[in-house]
C-alpha cells in the first residue's frame, strides 16, 4: 500500500503544480489583456485612436493606386500609338 500511495504523490505533486502555473499564467495574461482592452477603451473615449496624418501627404495605399494607374495609363497610350510593349 505504501508503494501505491508513493506513486500517487509522485504523480500527483507535478501535476499541481503545473496546474497551479498554468492557473497564474491564465490570471495573468487575462489581466493584460483586460488592461490593455481598457487602455482601448480610454484611447476612443479620448478620440486619439491613431495619430492623425498630414492631409498634404497621401496615404501609402493611395500613392500605389495612383503609380499602378499611370502605369497602366502609359500601357494604354502606347497601345493607342502603336508601339509594341
Amino acid at each position: 500500500m505504501a508503494a501505491i500511495t508513493s506513486d500517487l504523490a509522485l504523480n500527483l505533486i507535478p501535476a499541481a503544480v503545473a496546474l497551479s502555473a498554468l492557473a497564474i499564467v491564465s490570471l495573468v495574461a487575462l489581466r493584460g489583456w483586460r488592461d490593455w482592452i481598457q487602455l482601448k477603451r480610454e484611447e476612443l473615449a479620448a478620440g486619439h485612436g491613431s495619430p492623425a496624418q498630414d492631409p498634404a501627404v497621401p496615404h501609402a495605399g493611395s500613392r500605389i493606386e495612383i503609380a499602378d494607374l499611370k502605369e497602366r495609363l502609359r500601357k494604354l497610350e502606347a497601345i493607342a500609338a502603336g508601339v509594341d510593349l
